[in-house]
């Protein structure tokens, strides 16, 4: 049984950007605070028996192997997220309207609302509203079966 990618609307798509963006910010997040767990391992009870193997020792080599895997896994993300951002900005510009170009670059690369955009594009809040939704349909016009990027 094969599943069939279901397809998007374009504003679902465009919108994958900035879910991305928030999904590695929380990634960054959790990685600072495995730093911060990392350096706090605590204190070493030297009235104990001295043994050979210390599971301080283990735990922190645990611990620091975790952060890099998980800086690496981030890093790869970081990379997905660019080559997301540059394919969403070629097809956008591919869309030849000066203004579907501006109003979805401004939404769905920059994350700005519209009513930041239209006050930006120094538009009313209406018009751009209705360039919104215009831009929207030529762009689901424009490119057919539109799926999630990762």
């Amino acid at each position: 049984m094969s599943k069939e990618k279901k397809a998007l609307s374009a504003r679902q798509y465009l919108s994958q950007l900035e879910t991305i963006d928030e999904q590695i910010n929380q990634d960054l997040e959790r990685l600072e605070q495995m730093k911060a767990d990392a350096y706090s391992t605590g204190g070493i009870d030297y009235s104990r028996e001295r043994v050979q193997t210390s599971p301080v020792g283990d735990k922190l080599c645990s611990d620091v192997s975790r952060y890099i895997a998980f800086n690496e896994q981030i890093n790869a993300e970081i990379d997905r997220f660019v080559d997301a951002k540059e394919q969403i900005i070629k097809e956008i510009r591919g869309l030849h309207d000066k203004n579907f170009i501006q109003v979805l670059f401004k939404i769905y690369v920059q994350f700005k609302t519209v009513k930041v955009a239209s006050q930006e594009m120094k538009k009313s809040y209406s018009y751009t509203v209705d360039l919104h939704k215009k831009a929207l349909a030529a762009f689901e016009e424009t490119y057919k079966n539109l799926h999630y990027l990762t």
